[in-house]
């Protein structure tokens, strides 16, 4: 069976409705042999990165960046997990209140570095989500997780 990893940093109540929206996608019945496995950004080990087949990343920006608990858990797997996962497909999403360019271009260079293939657009959104961004959080979790069915 194929593994999704889900890594995401949700403080915040608006994240929250998007890293739900993900996983409802991700989760949707008609998406079969396919395992969602979620972590805390601070909680996720490189056995859980190696272990997986794909990667859906969620994160604040805040002042411009990624959130230091992301970072952390680049920085935790980004080196034992460098020759084993490339080539992978990816997503992510990000909320931010202001500017989110440095966040999405810090993500974009780590999953470049590490070889893993962007595999669906980013749903980036500034202020409140509303049913539009919550709809393409939701395609985004299903898009990835079809592309893992075998």
């Amino acid at each position: 069976m194929a593994r999704l990893l889900i890594v995401h940093h949700t403080p915040s109540p608006y994240l929250q409705e998007m890293f739900e929206a993900v996983l409802s996608g991700a989760t949707d019945p008609e998406i079969e042999g396919v395992e969602v496995v979620r972590r805390a950004a601070l909680a996720v080990t490189a056995s859980d990165v190696l272990e997986a087949d794909g990667y859906l990343l969620g994160t604040p920006a805040n002042l411009g960046y990624m959130s230091g608990a992301l970072k952390h858990a680049f920085d935790t797997f980004y080196y034992p997990c460098l020759d084993s996962t490339r080539g992978r497909p990816y997503g992510f999403y990000l909320h931010g209140n202001q500017g989110t360019e440095g966040a999405e271009r810090a993500i974009e260079t780590i999953t470049t570095g590490l070889g893993w293939q962007r595999a669906a657009a980013p749903v980036i959104v500034n202020g409140t989500p509303d049913k539009r961004v919550r709809e393409r959080c939701w395609e985004l979790g299903g898009t990835i997780a079809a592309q893992l069915m075998g």
